[in-house]
């Protein structure tokens, strides 16, 4: 069910699925709609209780006035859980800069988290990758992306559409219709790209606090990678040399196993034949992990 609640005095598009058993709340990456994870809820659904929310700025949540950091997005779960009157802890699932916030929120709230699945997440020590000498890949800057998507954010949602000429991957065709209108029109918001702006701009800041935080010690975590040989493969055709994906995807793969000493309670795991949209490409791999996180 999709509804709009106000949380922190911005309204704030909601999505609950399932009626008992434990609550899973998943962060998704930037600039992803929670349509997306339609068959990793629609399985969920049957033995818990799934609650997703999309970020201010995108999809039908409202953009504020106040910086979009990993902080903002803490602090609006937690009012979110508030208002939900869910008292139990939850079980958390965060994607790429999702998992980024779930890690943040996780180390402020310890007592709140019962548990959490990083899926193919962001690294608080993602400075690493800056680090790498790829001339073709480093061409595609944090700061070039900021400002793609102030241009963007600048627009009428007509002439954006016009532009980014939205489309649907094939996995997405394969979704209710509804979904499927959904997920084109979320790509046309314009907000959208100014939360993005926001976010990027601020990311590796607060990579960097959240590494300064408390450890987890024993909260039970899974963490889920992609796969570095069909990631490579995937990204053959643009035109990047292979070495240098070769490098990207080997730091990447050694940032995901850094992140199961994020808890003394941990299992790192790679999602064979799945690129970073591992909730896409393998729903199977992630829909297991949460299962086995809280032992059903």
């Amino acid at each position: 069910m999709n509804s709009v609640q106000i949380i922190n005095n911005h309204k704030l598009e909601i999505l609950q699925k399932g009626h008992t058993g434990p609550f899973i709340v998943i962060l998704t990456g930037m600039g992803c709609s929670f349509e997306e994870w339609y068959e990793v809820t629609e399985e969920l659904r049957k033995t818990t209780q799934v609650l997703m929310y999309h970020r201010p700025g995108l999809g039908d949540s409202e953009l504020g006035a106040e910086m979009r950091n990993t902080f903002a997005t803490v602090q609006d779960l937690y009012e979110l859980l508030n208002f939900l009157k869910i008292e139990e802890p939850i079980y958390l699932v965060g994607h790429s800069y999702g998992g980024l916030c779930a890690q943040h929120f996780v180390k402020v709230h310890p007592e709140m988290v019962a548990g959490m699945v990083l899926v193919d997440s962001t690294s608080v020590n993602v400075r690493e990758l800056d680090e790498l000498d790829l001339p073709v890949l480093n061409e595609e800057s944090d700061e070039k992306w900021v400002l793609r998507c102030l241009e963007y954010a600048s627009m009428e949602k007509e002439q954006l559409t016009n532009i980014i000429q939205p489309s649907l991957l094939e996995k997405h065709k394969q979704f209710p219709v509804d979904i499927q209108k959904r997920l084109i029109s979320f790509q046309c918001n314009p907000s959208l790209y100014k939360a993005m702006a926001s976010e990027i701009q601020n990311w590796k800041k607060d990579a960097e606090i959240i590494k300064k935080l408390n450890e987890l010690t024993n909260t039970p975590l899974v963490v889920i990678g992609r796969d570095k040989e069909h990631s490579i493969l995937s990204d053959s055709e643009a035109d990047i040399p292979e070495w240098e994906l070769r490098t990207f995807e080997e730091k990447w793969e050694e940032l995901i196993i850094q992140q199961g000493s994020l808890s003394e309670n941990s299992d790192v795991i790679f999602a064979e034949g799945a690129g970073h949209s591992i909730f896409l490409d393998r729903p199977d791999v992630v829909v297991e992990s949460v299962l086995k996180l809280i032992g059903k």
